[in-house]
């Protein structure tokens, strides 16, 4: 029996269109857990994460006030660098509800002192602003979880990596002598 053209055409396009669904179909990869990167990656791409609940014990994930930083307090952050742009997000949960706090990416790892954390990371030395450092501030909800975004036009220095995200007891001072500023330190996510 002879198969017409079109019927033959007909099927070759229709099996190539399920087995490019196959390829696609299926539950996704798993999640990977591995710490991220302090390296660029070969693309140049840079990803530094960190997230915890708050303890006093642990120097990763730390709580300095516990009046601001409640038992069970907890934040994540991720910042990710490459083609010319670094994205930055931050999601907090269990921090005191309807509260502004000040957030920012430091310099050092966190420590057992507040101030281990060393000063603000800053793109452009000396530069005190929201282009050159990297701000995050936010206002919790009625259940005490906030978030927080921030988008810069540069890259992160694979030879100067930030070390910590630091929450502050105060919204970041914007202008005057006091530029950002934003209270004492309350909470620390060491990034990895």
């Amino acid at each position: 029996m002879r198969v017409p053209v079109y019927l033959l055409v007909m099927l070759a396009v229709s099996g190539t269109a399920v087995s490019g669904a196959a390829a696609c179909a299926g539950p996704p990869a798993p999640l990977q857990q591995a710490p991220a990167p302090r390296s660029a990656s070969p693309e140049g791409r840079i990803t530094l994460s960190a997230s915890g609940q708050f303890a006093r014990g642990d120097i990763g994930s730390i709580a300095y006030n516990r009046k601001l930083a409640p038992a069970g307090s907890q934040a994540s952050v991720t910042i990710e660098s490459g083609a010319g742009m670094t994205r930055t997000s931050l999601v907090a949960e269990g921090l005191l509800p309807n509260r502004r706090y000040g957030a920012h990416i430091h310099t050092r790892p966190c420590g057992r002192k507040p101030e281990d954390s060393g000063p603000h990371y800053q793109h452009e030395q000396g530069k005190i602003n929201p282009t050159s450092e990297i701000w995050l501030d936010f206002a919790t909800d009625g259940e005490g979880a906030g978030r927080a975004a921030a988008r810069h036009g540069w890259t992160l220095d694979p030879a100067r990596l930030p070390g910590s995200l630091v929450i502050h007891s105060k919204g970041t001072v914007t202008s005057g002598p006091q530029v950002g500023q934003a209270g004492d330190r309350v909470a620390c996510l060491t990034l990895r």
